[in-house]
């Protein structure tokens, strides 16, 4: 029961972890410095660069989630029930299915965007649809990894309670 609650506690912390650190330093840091180094292309660079970590990320995403629903499942069959079990399950697969959206889906129609804008849609005019459906696009993603920042928070604090 210790290693499967070690790897599902594992498998969290680099979920949530790796949103936290991607959101709050990765990417204002890399269109920061990027945009200051070369001011014409850096944006564009920045974006490239970032939506490359993000579409890696992804895959970490889904084998943290995977490993989640197999350990919590295992801890079912093997021990005690988890408290709440159905409720996490519920949490982790919603989780795991926002972020296959947002990987397949939603990076991919943006990536669609880029490419036929030639790179930077934020260099697009505020009206053009093209402009105006990636960053809607974007919000989405955003919304996603915010939806999932919940729901691995919620996760931890059930994990802090340890009321099996």
């Amino acid at each position: 029961m210790l290693a499967l609650r070690y790897v599902y506690v594992l498998a969290l912390v680099a979920w949530l972890g790796g949103m936290i650190v991607l959101g709050v330093l990765v990417a204002p840091t890399t269109f920061e410095v990027l945009q200051s180094a070369a001011p014409g292309t850096g944006r564009a660079l920045a974006g490239d660069l970032f939506g490359t970590t993000i579409a890696r990320f992804h895959y970490v995403e889904y084998g943290a989630g995977a490993l989640l629903l197999l350990s919590l499942l295992g801890m079912r069959l093997l021990g005690p029930r988890p408290a709440a079990f159905g409720v996490r399950a519920a949490i982790i697969a919603a989780m795991l299915a926002a972020a296959v959206y947002s990987g397949f889906v939603v990076l991919g129609r943006m990536d669609g965007i880029q490419q036929e804008t030639g790179g930077v849609a934020s260099s697009l005019p505020a009206s053009d649809p093209r402009r105006i459906r990636f960053d809607e696009l974007h919000r989405l993603s955003t919304n996603l990894m915010l939806l999932n920042i919940a729901g691995a928070l919620l996760l931890v604090y059930w994990e802090a309670r340890d009321d099996r």
